[in-house]
């Protein structure tokens, strides 16, 4: 116990920096993989961000976009923090 400590005060752990790095690769080659453009991504990001601002209060700068793949699925996943519920009123449309 005491050497897993001291082995990442004096930097000897580099388990987080190797996972880091293969998460991104993963990231990566999915995106390559669905054929998902940086600028395609930016627009979804800020369509997305649009629509749900129209019904939340949300936190748009911890606002996270993230494209999960297995075998045969690929699966959109948003996360955003909702500050609070937007109230429109009840008037004639």
């Amino acid at each position: 116990m005491l050497n897993g400590f001291f082995r990442k005060v004096m930097g000897g752990d580099k388990t987080d920096s190797k996972e880091v790095a293969k998460k991104r690769l993963k990231f990566a080659l999915i995106y390559d993989k669905l054929e998902v453009s940086d600028n395609t991504l930016k627009n979804l990001h800020q369509d997305i961000v649009e629509v749900i601002s129209r019904y939340f209060e949300i936190d748009q700068e911890a606002f996270k976009l993230d494209i999960r793949r297995s075998d045969e699925l690929s699966a959109l996943i948003v996360n955003t923090p909702i500050l609070s519920a937007k109230h429109k009123s009840a008037g004639p449309r």
